[in-house]
């Protein structure tokens, strides 16, 4: 075998291999900042406030006409019913203006 097409052969394999935690620098490096970014914003909100929430008040004398609320409704129905929903949304929102920031940014590079 040519001993160039081998050489053309692993340049073409080393450019097929995507490492999701050692990205490659420029596009693929910032893409993957964005996408840790969305996702520890997302497991934040969805997992530690309420994980924080219920260690500050958990009082287990508390009944159900005790907890707190906001316009009537239980906080803890609003937190998870409402808020939540509407964090995800605007975090996909969020996620993809800045993936079609850096598209474009790119794309006007080349």
């Amino acid at each position: 075998m040519d001993p160039t097409s081998q050489t053309e052969k692993a340049d073409k394999n080393d450019d097929l291999r995507v490492n999701f935690f050692r990205p490659r620098p420029g596009f693929m490096r910032k893409e993957v900042m964005i996408i840790w970014g969305t996702l520890i914003a997302w497991a934040f909100v969805t997992f530690g406030l309420p994980i924080h929430i219920a260690w500050q008040h958990s009082d287990p004398q508390l009944t159900l006409e005790e907890v707190p609320k906001i316009f009537g409704i239980p906080f803890y129905y609003l937190f998870e019913g409402q808020f939540v929903i509407v964090w995800f949304i605007l975090i996909c929102f969020v996620f993809n203006v800045l993936i079609d920031w850096l598209t474009t940014s790119y794309r006007s590079r080349r």
